[in-house]
């Protein structure tokens, strides 16, 4: 059976086409389109006409490789930009109208169990640890260890909507990373009472912003690893770190010149440093793993 999985993310648009032979996945075609569809309003809760138009188009151009393709079953979901936009369910009803596609606007919950379930494909969580994915819309967090899914929660502090409230300089401020910083530390409390519980030993990264800061440190280091077929990464700690720093003290052209980051994360690599070392410092963690598994091989799990 042939298995078609879109992802409609706030940033990038996914298409995954599977085989499915007998509990085995072979991978036929994979492509991600940056749509940008949380662009300009995401904290207005709209879809501007711009986006919508790139959406839809991008979308126009999945159906016809999903027939060239011959798939058999489709299954597309939708996240926090579409979740949260007032207009998001005319953009579903406007996609299904001109290319058949049938979207599923999902909840944050169970956003958060298929990222939980594709993680868990990459063999990534060999102890306790804290999944963390930064989309642009929300920000995923799930407590896990390698039998069981412990605790999850879906945040509406995704890249996007953090750039369009706090980020207006170039390099960003003293003062918009501490506004950022003020913001997701209101927003995460019950995060990190579940932490300080539980003791999490890694953060795994979920595909997205973790893929470029991997991709950063292996060409810096001439490392082998290709992030287009490896499931999984581990992240020097200090290296990481380093990496981080530079990105939050570099212009938006100095990073756009860094070899690994493609042109989409520029500057919302800035908001995902932050996150993401602000959590590993409130947990005190010093292990950081990626998984190139993500949400999309939680939902191709789902449908075998």
């Amino acid at each position: 059976m042939r298995i078609a999985v879109i992802d409609l993310g706030t940033n990038t648009f996914h298409l995954l086409i599977a085989e499915a032979k007998t509990n085995q996945l072979e991978i036929l075609y994979k492509t991600n389109i940056p749509v940008k569809l949380g662009e300009g309003r995401i904290n207005d809760n709209i879809i501007i006409p711009v986006a919508f138009e790139r959406g839809i188009n991008c979308l126009k151009g999945f159906s016809q490789t999903i027939a060239e393709y011959q798939v058999d079953k489709v299954r597309a979901t939708a996240t926090s930009a579409v979740r949260s936009a007032e207009n998001g369910k005319n953009f579903v009803d406007v996609v299904k109208e001109k290319t058949g596609i049938s979207i599923e606007t999902i909840s944050g919950d169970e956003e958060a169990e298929l990222i939980y379930q594709g993680v868990k494909l990459s063999g990534a969580i060999t102890a306790l640890s804290l999944i963390m994915d930064i989309g642009g819309g929300s920000v995923e967090f799930i407590l896990c260890d390698p039998e069981k899914l412990i605790w999850k929660k879906s945040y509406n502090i995704g890249a996007a909507r953090l750039m369009q409230q706090f980020f207006k300089s170039d390099p960003i401020a003293d003062e918009e990373k501490n506004a950022i910083l003020f913001h997701i530390q209101n927003q995460l409390t019950d995060l990190f009472d579940i932490c300080e519980k539980y003791q999490p030993e890694i953060l795994i990264g979920s595909a997205g912003a973790f893929e470029t800061f991997a991709e950063l440190m292996i060409r810096k280091n001439n490392l082998k690893t290709d992030i287009n077929t490896t499931k999984t990464f581990a992240f020097n700690f200090d290296d990481y770190i380093a990496t981080s720093i530079k990105l939050l003290n570099a212009t938006h052209k100095e990073r756009a010149e860094m070899p690994g980051i493609i042109p989409l994360r520029v500057d919302m690599i800035v908001i995902a440093a932050l996150i993401t070392n602000y959590v590993l410092g409130r947990t005190k963690i010093n292990r950081l793993t990626l998984s190139t598994y993500d949400l999309k091989m939680g939902v191709l799990a789902s449908q075998i």
